[in-house]
């Protein structure tokens, strides 16, 4: 089975963060192509070993990401 989950990146120093925000999973790596592989291979081990309930329940989540203008 094949799922389709978001990922959300962020540079930290040298490393990249990157977070599966539907599971709250998040891994890093020193480049996104590593962070990435890095949350993919979280994201199989979560659901692997996620009850029904838990991942019927990520997967009926649907993050809304946007920008917001701010004056300072």
């Amino acid at each position: 089975m094949s799922y389709t989950f978001s990922a959300i990146l962020e540079k930290e120093g040298r490393w990249y963060v990157a977070l599966c925000p539907e599971l709250d999973v998040a891994s890093q790596g020193r480049t996104i192509e590593q962070a990435l592989r890095n949350l993919r291979e979280a994201v199989e081990l979560y659901i692997q070993s996620a009850s029904p309930s838990e991942l019927k329940n990520a997967l009926s989540s649907h993050p809304l990401i946007t920008t917001l203008q701010v004056s300072a």
